[in-house]
């Protein structure tokens, strides 16, 4: 049966607003580093205030939104469900993420401020997130849209709603929905601190049954609790038909079909880990989409997360649609 979407995502609609900074600013004012930390609207405005440069970019985003755009940008066609303001940040956000290929619904607004994240970037390349979720908070079953969940291949949750009661129930619905229609259901981690926070809610939705997981080496370990990755991927390898598990600058690891495979990175000079993550996401999930095989789908995502650490910013600009055949000569030679 063909579907309209590759991939319906649902996550926060956060404004990206990134900074470069000493390590010293971090601690000056107290930021744990590279980690996401939530914090309120009074946090959030010293935090801007302390800031003297201005910022390096400026995207919509937010995790799963990133991943959408990075399966736009291999050619495919995403979703996105979220919740913005009406203001001015909110017309941004929506205008943004449709010139970036990514459909969503207009309706999913109400009153209150979008939510920003504001990325500060050490010179090690690595990310440190403050996150003011706003009305993004209130996403809910409400923003879901059981039809076009229908007409997709894929449903990816993100890890992020978690930290609310709507966010969650939001996630535990999608997966509802998309087990009414055949719908693959994906979710992944996001982050070490979420899972440690709200590993209840995160074993709970894994328990009631899930595709596929996406997750870096440090969430794998929160998750399960072990000590290396190769132990944690052993643990959450039954626990998913395919698990993905991104370990930097050695590639990814790839459980599938009963076997393991360990896919290489693509050696590329890191400024700025934003969005690495969520870009092998958004390549692999475009080749599960396509027919490529896990491993292969890996390549296509371990190539646009080297590419995007490259660069300040969580997206790529440019179009891999038609590299698609060259990226994979590349692991092959």
């Amino acid at each position: 049966m063909a579907h309209t979407y590759d991939v319906y995502g649902v996550g926060h609609a956060l404004v990206d607003i990134q900074y470069r900074v000493d390590p010293e600013f971090l601690a000056e004012n107290q930021i744990d580093k590279g980690v996401m930390t939530l914090v309120d609207a009074e946090r959030q405005t010293a935090l801007a205030a302390a800031l003297t440069a201005d910022p390096v970019a400026s995207a919509s985003g937010g995790s799963a939104a990133n991943t959408m755009i990075g399966v736009a940008r291999f050619g495919g066609q995403a979703y996105y469900a979220c919740l913005t303001g009406r203001d001015e940040w909110g017309d941004f956000y929506q205008r943004d993420l449709e010139e970036a290929g990514v459909a969503t619904n207009p309706a999913n607004r109400d009153e209150g401020t979008t939510g920003q994240c504001l990325v500060f970037i050490t010179p090690d390349a690595d990310r440190t997130l403050n996150t003011f979720l706003g009305i993004s908070s209130a996403i809910g079953p409400a923003q879901l849209q059981e039809d076009i969940i229908a007409d997709s291949q894929f449903v990816y949750l993100e890890g992020y709603l978690f930290s609310s009661d709507d966010g969650f129930a939001a996630a535990i619905k999608a997966r509802e929905m998309a087990r009414r229609h055949g719908t693959t259901v994906a979710l992944t981690l996001s982050d070490p601190f979420m899972v440690g926070a709200f590993k209840e809610r995160f074993d709970a939705i894994i328990n009631q049954g899930i595709d596929l997981l996406f997750c870096n080496e440090e969430e794998a370990m929160a998750c399960t609790g072990a000590a290396d990755r190769a132990a944690a991927g052993d643990l959450l390898a039954g626990r998913a038909a395919t698990t993905f598990i991104t370990c930097g600058a050695d590639g990814a690891l790839v459980y599938a079909d009963g076997g393991k495979e360990l896919v290489p990175g693509v050696e590329v000079t890191a400024v700025d880990t934003t969005g690495a993550g969520d870009l092998f996401a958004g390549g692999a999930l475009y080749g599960l989409s396509h027919g490529y095989s896990p491993a292969d789908s890996a390549r296509l995502g371990s190539y646009a997360a080297a590419q995007v650490v490259a660069r300040f910013g969580p997206r790529l600009e440019d179009s891999l649609a038609d590299r698609i055949d060259g990226i994979l000569a590349h692991f092959a030679a």
